[in-house]
């Protein structure tokens, strides 16, 4: 069974923090790597059991990972949750195990603006195996081969 790893890279987000965690439940377990929060944002992962770890410059997400006993990192920023569909879809991409380990997974994205939600016309890749290669800052470069899960990521934008 594939396991996962949510991985937050926050800075002062403890007012959205908790919105975020609360969606993760598909996940074996949380790392939150902390980049000097001066607010509660540590206090919050801790009550959500996540594991907290220090930043270190230049330290990129998949270094982070190394020690984890999962096999799947799912990246995600702390202003976003996954829907009730989308996690639904993890749970049974997990349970089955369908798709081979070396196929990073997409989601769609909708996005909170002062008009409404906007979609994202592309899937992005969030989802990767262990030892995934290709890194654009916190997150993995797109892959077009992904395997697009059913349900969305939302990223609330409004205070």
């Amino acid at each position: 069974m594939a396991l996962i790893t949510a991985l937050l890279h926050t800075q002062n987000d403890a007012l959205r923090l908790g919105r975020c965690l609360e969606t993760l439940y598909p996940c074996d377990e949380v790392l939150i790597v902390d980049h000097d929060s001066r607010d509660q944002t540590l206090r919050v992962a801790r009550e959500y059991g996540a594991k907290v770890v220090a930043a270190q410059a230049p330290v990129s997400s998949e270094k982070y990972f190394a020690n984890s006993p999962t096999n799947w990192l799912l990246c995600l920023d702390p202003r976003e949750s996954l829907t009730e569909a989308l996690a639904a879809s993890l749970f049974e991409w997990k349970s089955e195990s369908l798709i081979p380990a070396a196929v990073p997974l997409a989601f769609f994205l909708r996005e909170e603006t002062a008009s409404g939600w906007i979609g994202h016309p592309s899937p992005q890749t969030r989802l990767v195996p262990s030892g995934w290669p290709r890194w654009n800052g916190r997150f993995p470069v797109s892959e077009p081969s992904a395997v697009t899960l059913q349900g969305e990521i939302l990223r609330f934008t409004l205070p």
